[in-house]
């Protein structure tokens, strides 16, 4: 959406005469940071729940049961678990920001965001099922494609909604919920995948199913505006979508920094992360199937490391007014936590790592969720063009990391068994690290 974006001067509003009042306000006032309004804990509890639901459907194949359908259909091969991975991230470089412009432009009577919640569900969950009776590899891939344009288009426009809704006195607060929420979730869907690993259906479907549940419960609980009344003075076309990619970084400077310092930790993450399963299973010689149990173990440790973490962080980050410190201290955090893993060759030092960088993780993203907010240009027109913008990050680094790791992994290895998970997670130490410390270059916020 652009500039010219001219928001309605009266429109059809939902919900009881209170909601009514306060989605006037929204539409009436200045949307800067400060004008907007605390939302209630309503607003709050159901973003969390759909949050949850979105996570624990995306998040549990790549933390436990992509791996083991790749053990299925081709073992000693997985590596594909890292192209398969960062092939759908390749994808989602495009979809997502695109999908930011059309949320923008969304004219309807439920508003821009929900249908779009709505319709993401559903695909994500279409997905799941390709994957699991899946014959082959090839159709796992394109399940898993189906899969992370559904699900990373309902966590963008939860995302979208954020910007819309929340003021300054309170991204910090909600970023720390939402911090603990993205990894609460995993650890769910890990407990259920150890439950659930010999039958592949159930396996994807019940995080599936749980997902679209949480999901609908926020779009039909949650009011929002109606959005037919807004009036455009370009016509959406394919150059316009297009366009809505670029903008020059000199002119946002806070936010292209920030944004470098999220691609930069999230690739860092994502080596990490992408071979936990593998890694665990190569270190305590057993085989990735029979780890799920310790891969919960693990999530559960790291749940504790992640309340402390991304709430605590949170609300000390709003309450001080302070963000670039804390995310210096999660880069820093996170890269030691890394560091004791790649060293570890017992689990008792596999666990204290992992929950190091869970830690890091829960301060990194309640912190940085917030100082994405506070520099997000163009607010009151384009939100949903600059989350997507700002989850190119993500995506990048989802993508490219995947696809680095096997190189990383092949240095001095000594045979197919014996990779060099040691390495990778050094490199993602640094990263995670580099990270923290570009956003120091942000000025508009301390």
């Amino acid at each position: 959406m652009k500039n010219n974006d001219i928001p309605p001067t009266t429109a059809t509003l939902s919900g009881g005469p209170a909601e009514a009042e306060e989605e006037r306000t929204l539409l009436t006032q200045p949307k800067e940071a400060n004008d907007l309004p605390k939302v209630g804990a309503k607003y709050i509890w159901f973003i969390l729940l759909g949050l949850f639901g979105a996570y624990i459907a995306l998040v549990t194949p790549m933390a436990l049961s992509l791996a083991i359908r790749i053990k299925e259909l081709a073992p000693n091969n997985e590596e594909y678990l890292g192209y398969i991975i960062g092939s759908a991230a390749v994808i989602s470089l495009f979809s997502g920001p695109i999908a930011g412009v059309l949320s923008d432009r969304t004219c309807t009577r439920f508003g821009r965001r929900r249908p779009w919640l709505v319709g993401g569900a559903i695909l994500g969950t279409l997905g799941l099922f390709v994957i699991a009776t899946s014959p082959n590899l090839w159709i796992v891939a394109v399940g898993w494609v189906i899969t992370t344009l559904g699900w990373n288009t309902v966590i963008g426009n939860f995302t979208n909604s954020q910007a819309d809704r929340l003021p300054e006195s309170q991204r910090g607060k909600v970023g720390g919920l939402v911090g603990f929420i993205t990894m609460a979730a995993p650890v769910a869907g890990s407990i259920l995948g150890g439950m659930l690993a010999t039958d592949a259906v159930l396996l994807f479907m019940v995080p599936g199913v749980i997902g679209v549940i949480l999901v609908l419960l926020f779009a039909f609980v949650v009011r929002e505006e109606d959005s037919r009344g807004r009036i455009f003075t370009d016509k959406l076309d394919l150059r316009l979508v297009l366009s809505k990619f670029a903008y020059n970084p000199r002119q946002y400077p806070d936010f292209s920094w920030n944004w470098l310092g999220r691609f930069l930790f999230y690739f860092g993450l994502t080596l990490n992360s992408t071979f936990t399963a593998f890694y665990f299973a190569q270190r305590l010689n057993l085989e990735v199937t029979q780890i799920g149990g310790l891969v919960a173990v693990a999530g559960l440790l790291g749940v504790a490391a992640v309340i402390a973490g991304s709430i605590g962080g949170g609300f000390l980050s709003d309450r001080l007014r302070k963000r670039k410190s804390f995310v210096l201290t999660s880069g820093a955090m996170f890269s030691v936590g890394a560091v004791i893993m790649a060293l570890s060759d017992n689990l008792p030092m596999l666990l204290v790592g992992s929950a190091i960088t869970n830690l890091g993780l829960g301060i990194f993203s309640a912190v940085d969720q917030a100082l994405v907010l506070d520099v997000l240009p163009e607010r009151d027109t384009d939100a949903g063009r600059f989350v997507g913008i700002n989850g190119l990050a993500n995506s990048l680094a989802q993508s490219a990391a995947p696809l680095v790791a096997p190189l990383i992994l092949g240095i001095g290895a000594t045979s197919a068994a014996e990779k060099s998970y040691s390495l990778l997670y050094f490199t993602a130490a640094a990263f995670t690290v580099g990270g923290g410390l570009v956003v120091l270059k942000v000025k508009a916020v301390r």
